[in-house]
């Protein structure tokens, strides 16, 4: 395993802590990228890596990703994610999530946990029998699950997309391909659908893929179909690192714009969309509604609130766009220089715009 200080993917971490519980099967990591604007904020992902340095390569890039995300977002806290090696399907225990829950509690609530990929709102629970410093837990007034909230953000800056790309209002008719049927992904096609889109799909889970055809009779088709057939726009909502050298090619697109974290496998990536003449949309910035909605419930918010949080996702976007056809470089240029003047404590600093 690299050093975590000589990792590619460290860039100036707080912290990292590597946990090892072996009476409770546990092995996991937790990364704190950045606490300048409050404690970091981020989900706890359960994957089966293929080894321990894969796992600590997703959660330095995932935590990076969380504090320019929570910044873009008008939240104020910081970046962090955390990564549970193992299968979500057949190796959750009460005992694991409970251990990774004291792990959490021994950092003294510098990193809140939320779900994330291969856990739940069951799982959050768990944690905070130990630990206070848990989001997003099932309550009264809600499920405990962000991903329609991240769905709707998605949604809504697809509709803003379309329009800045094609001039027109409305997704009747528009071809979008998404690819990864989960939770998030599946809320996104119900709402394109809607809409009036004409939707495909792809996922490894053919479950998955048969409970879109059977409710939303979308049509479902290979990766690789998914990923060279013409369509209008591509929304990747698996896991991250779709969006490289060889996919940009055979790409065939006009917008991407998707729920996944960390789309792009390298920055060069980022110049290679341009030249393909692809109008990016910077994931960490139209997938925030999640964390928006377990931050606001977390300090009191109200339904209102989030979705007018959420609703500002899109107008944020317009105006990145806007910026970026008028400066002549990339969304993803614009979007990192307005996140880091709100990282690098100039909060109160006015984030420049572009007239629509």
């Amino acid at each position: 395993m690299n050093n975590s200080f000589t990792h590619p993917e460290f860039a100036d971490h707080e912290r990292v802590v590597f946990v090892n519980d072996t009476a409770a099967g546990l092995q996991a990591i937790i990364a704190v990228h950045n606490t300048q604007r409050g404690p970091a904020i981020g989900g706890c992902r359960m994957w089966s890596y293929e080894s321990a340095d894969a796992a600590l390569t997703d959660v330095l890039r995932l935590s990076r990703g969380m504090t320019y995300k929570n910044a873009l977002a008008g939240i104020s806290s910081g970046g962090g994610k955390s990564v549970i090696i193992g299968n979500p399907r057949t190796e959750k225990t009460p005992a694991l999530f409970r251990a990774m829950g004291a792990a959490i509690e021994s950092l003294g609530g510098r990193y809140i946990v939320a779900e994330d990929s291969g856990t739940s709102p069951a799982d959050m629970g768990l944690m905070a029998e130990v630990t206070s410093y848990v989001a997003g837990l099932e309550s009264d007034s809600s499920s405990g699950d962000p991903s329609p909230s991240t769905a709707l953000g998605v949604f809504l800056s697809i509709r803003e997309a379309v329009g800045f790309r094609f001039g027109q209002s409305s997704l009747v008719g528009v071809r979008v391909h998404i690819q990864g049927l989960g939770k998030v992904g599946f809320e996104l096609a119900k709402l394109l659908v809607s809409d009036g889109a004409i939707v495909s799909a792809s996922d490894i889970n053919e479950a998955n893929c048969r409970r879109a055809r059977d409710e939303l009779s979308i049509r479902t088709v290979s990766n690789d179909v998914l990923l060279t057939e013409p369509c209008d726009v591509f929304a990747p909502c698996a896991l991250g690192g779709v969006l490289n050298e060889w996919s940009i090619a055979t790409l065939n697109t006009a917008v991407i714009a998707g729920a996944a974290n960390n789309q792009l496998l390298t920055q060069e990536d980022q110049e290679r969309l341009d030249n393909a003449g692809i109008l990016y949309c910077p994931d960490y910035l139209i997938n925030a509604g999640g964390v928006i909605d377990v931050f606001q419930r977390r300090h009191g918010g109200t339904q209102e609130d989030i979705d007018a949080d959420i609703s500002a996702i899109a107008a944020r976007l317009k105006s990145i766009l806007t910026e970026a056809k008028s400066r002549r470089i990339s969304p993803a240029q614009v979007a990192q220089e307005r996140a880091e003047i709100l990282i690098n404590g100039r909060q109160n600093d006015p984030i420049p715009t572009v007239a629509a």
